[in-house]
């Protein structure tokens, strides 16, 4: 199988972030405790349960690379912001539904009929307590959600254990061709693609008695080790996609990795299939040249790529939408003064999304706004743990999780963006 590896831009970026981007796997593969099997552009570990629909779906969309938040959502109330950004910063006139302190970037207009239905909000001055720089360690930290751990268990895989007593590869499955995300390594089975064209064993014809078929229950429907249940399990999960193949997109996603990978995470969610926690990647968001402002640059195409491929996306979920609850999150923000290349160098608070069912929206949230100095090693301060806002996603749309256990060692904070059940 031929290895892949992610697109990262010409003018990009540091070092680290292009290493990061540019590592090569064999498609399809997740490094999750216990057995793997590869099957097509699928892996999963072992599990026999079988799937029953999902009451409520939560996707988790990485920015990676640092998404700028102070682009996304400008706090325009804090003066610092244009003396710190005079050629990059974003003129308050020209923001999208502002309020006294911030306002959306105005490439973000196709998200607006979701705010306008208060089913979108922003989350300003989030991110970890203790700010990290580093790329890799940093989303390792993020996903992991629990500092000081050394086990290795992603937030989403501990959020599926939380949840349900019953297990199948397709609770949670990632998407995408790029390194497998961390927020769901563990010892619970679940499963990464591509696409949904290549969830596919690999020889089958599809008949009932393909011969591959028959050689792999031959070779292991008795073998009880941990490869065993893998190859019996992956076969079941591929069959247990085929209503999620079914489906068609009815909405037009664009032509970007992010839109297909979104549309694909519709279909499965269409089909019903038991998903309950999803996650996506938007990458290219480490602009140390080139972030520009409204008459160009970087962050132009990114965010209009963002609420093309997002709002897409809710307009194609139909008869589930009202399962289904989106939240962003990225490493770390970038610093609050621009760089002599019209970019942003590496910081620390940044904002996070939360849309669809359940949100509280139309409105921008923040626990405490600490005024921004106009100096290249000052950052927005971070005053919201962002483990506190998914900790209200999930409180909100997984009753039956423990929240201690999802994030442990977390002290609550309720915002109050989600709306009360």
């Amino acid at each position: 199988m031929d290895p892949i590896t992610l697109p990262v831009a010409e003018d990009a970026c540091c070092p680290e972030f292009a290493d990061l981007s540019r590592r090569s796997l064999l498609r399809g593969a997740l490094a999750l405790g216990g057995a793997t099997f590869m099957v097509g552009g699928a892996t999963v570990s072992a599990s026999a349960a079988s799937p029953s629909p999902a009451s409520a779906v939560l996707v988790v969309l990485s920015l990676r690379g640092g998404a700028d938040g102070m682009s996304l959502v400008v706090p325009h109330g804090d003066a610092g912001y244009y003396h710190a950004r005079p050629t990059i910063g974003i003129a308050a006139s020209q923001l999208l539904v502002p309020d006294t302190q911030f306002g959306l970037h105005p490439n973000l207009a196709p998200l607006l009929p979701l705010w306008n239905a208060g089913q979108l909000a922003a989350v300003h001055a989030t991110g970890l307590t203790v700010a990290n720089r580093s790329h890799f360690s940093a989303m390792e930290e993020v996903e992991e959600a629990h500092p000081g751990s050394t086990k290795r268990i992603g937030w989403l895989n501990r959020l599926v254990g939380a949840a349900s007593s019953r297990h199948n590869p397709l609770q949670g499955v990632g998407i995408g061709g790029g390194t497998p995300p961390t927020e769901l390594s563990g010892p619970l089975p679940l499963m990464t693609l591509s696409d949904l064209q290549n969830a596919s064993i690999a020889g089958d014809d599809g008949s009932k008695k393909s011969p591959r078929r028959k050689s792999l229950h031959a070779m292991w429907d008795h073998d009880h080790s941990p490869m065993g249940v893998a190859v019996r399990s992956t076969m079941k999960a591929i069959d247990d996609l085929k209503p999620a193949q079914a489906e068609t997109n009815a909405q037009d996603y664009g032509s970007s990795a992010l839109g297909a990978a979104l549309a694909t995470a519709a279909r499965i969610i269409q089909g019903d299939v038991g998903v309950e926690v999803i996650t996506v990647d938007q990458g290219d968001w480490d602009m140390h040249v080139n972030l520009g402002g409204l008459d160009g640059g970087e962050m132009l195409g990114n965010a209009s790529d963002l609420a093309t491929s997002l709002a897409a996306f809710f307009g194609d979920l139909g008869d589930q939408a009202d399962k289904v609850t989106l939240v962003t999150i990225s490493e770390f923000g970038r610093r609050t003064q621009e760089n002599g290349d019209r970019g942003l160098d590496h910081g620390w608070g940044n904002v996070m999304f939360v849309a669809g069912a359940g949100v509280d929206g139309g409105a921008y949230y923040c626990q405490e706004w600490k005024p921004l100095a106009n100096d290249l090693e000052s950052d927005l301060h971070v005053t919201t743990d962002y483990r506190n806002v998914l900790r209200e996603v999930v409180h909100a749309r997984f009753a039956a999780a423990n929240t201690s256990q999802v994030f442990p060692g977390l002290k609550p904070h309720t915002l109050g963006f989600m709306q009360a059940t």
